[in-house]
C-alpha cells in the first residue's frame, strides 16, 4: 500500500519545517539574524490512466496517484529588523539593502549584516574588526585602521569615517564597504553571523555612495526579523500536518489488517 510511504515523506517534511522553525526561535535575539522559510514540491505522480480527448473514450483528465511531498529548498527573508539603540561608537545597522565585507584569518572574504565592530589595538593603532576579530573591509578592500589619539570617532549616514586628532582637526578614515547581490537568497549561510559567495548569489557589487537605497546608522544595530507569533502559527501547522500525516499510516496499518482479516 503507498499510503504507507507516501504518509512517510509527508512526516519527514514537517520534521525538517520544525526544524527550520526552531532555528529562527532560537535566533530570536541574534543580531540582523533573517528568517529561514522551508519550502516544499510534490513527489511524482504514477498515471494509472492517462486522460485521452482524440480517440473514441474521451476522457478529459488524468487517473494518477502521487507519492508525497519532498523539501525544496531553505529561503531566507532579508527584509529589516527592527533597530536597537546601543549608543556604541561602532556599532553600525544597515537601513536598507548591504552587507558588510570581512576578511577571514585565511584570505577569505565573507559578507554579514551584523555591524557590532570592536577595535582590535595593536601597539598605537587600533583595526576594526568584528566580534570575532574577522578585519572589516573599507570600499577598497583595505583595512580600517584608527590611531590611538583620535577621538570621537562618527561614521556618517553613507558610511564615511571621521575623527577629530589632538589639535581639533577631522581626520578622513575611508569609507566602510558596503555590498549589495543580484540573488542574495543564494548566499551560503556559515554561521557566525556570516554569508558566502555562490554561484547562485552572484559576484559582491560594492555600491556607490550615489546609489545607495538606505543608510548607515551609528549607536544602533538591527534586530533578527524573527516575528515570534508567526513562527509559533507555523510551528502549530507544522505539528497538525505532522498528526495528520501519521493517522494517515494508522489507517493503512488498520485497512491491511483488515485484509489479513478476511482470510480467516
Amino acid at each position: 500500500m503507498r499510503a504507507l510511504w507516501t504518509a512517510a515523506t509527508g512526516m519527514r517534511a514537517q520534521q525538517l519545517n520544525i526544524d527550520v522553525i526552531a532555528n529562527n526561535l532560537s535566533n530570536v535575539n541574534t543580531t540582523s539574524y533573517k528568517t529561514s522559510r522551508a519550502e516544499f514540491k510534490d513527489l511524482f505522480y504514477t498515471n494509472l490512466k492517462r486522460n485521452n480527448i482524440v480517440d473514441e473514450e474521451g476522457r478529459p483528465v488524468n487517473l494518477e496517484v502521487g507519492h508525497g511531498v519532498m523539501p525544496a529548498a531553505t529561503k531566507k527573508d532579508f527584509r529589516n529588523g527592527s533597530f536597537i539603540e546601543t549608543n556604541g561608537t561602532l556599532d553600525l545597522a544597515i537601513d536598507g539593502e548591504g552587507f558588510f565585507m570581512v576578511q577571514l584569518p585565511n584570505g577569505d572574504t565573507r559578507f554579514t549584516r551584523d555591524g557590532s565592530f570592536k577595535l582590535s589595538v595593536e601597539g598605537d593603532e587600533g583595526t576594526l574588526v568584528n566580534s570575532e576579530g574577522y578585519i572589516v573591509l573599507s570600499e577598497d578592500g583595505d583595512e580600517i585602521t584608527i590611531d590611538s589619539g583620535l577621538m570621537d570617532i562618527s561614521v556618517d549616514e553613507l558610511g564615511y569615517i571621521t575623527a577629530v586628532d589632538e589639535y581639533g582637526e577631522t581626520v578622513d578614515l575611508g569609507r566602510i564597504g558596503l555590498f549589495k547581490f543580484v540573488n542574495p537568497e543564494g548566499l551560503q549561510s556559515e554561521g557566525l553571523n556570516l554569508y558566502s559567495v555562490t554561484p547562485s548569489s552572484g559576484e559582491e557589487i560594492p555600491i556607490e555612495p550615489d546609489e545607495m537605497q538606505g543608510r548607515i546608522v551609528q549607536g544602533y544595530l538591527e534586530a533578527s526579523n524573527v516575528q515570534v507569533v508567526d513562527e509559533m502559527v507555523k510551528m502549530i501547522t507544522a505539528q497538525r500536518a505532522y498528526e495528520i500525516n501519521s493517522k494517515a499510516i494508522q489507517t493503512s496499518d488498520e485497512m491491511l489488517q483488515l485484509i489479513n482479516n478476511l482470510k480467516r
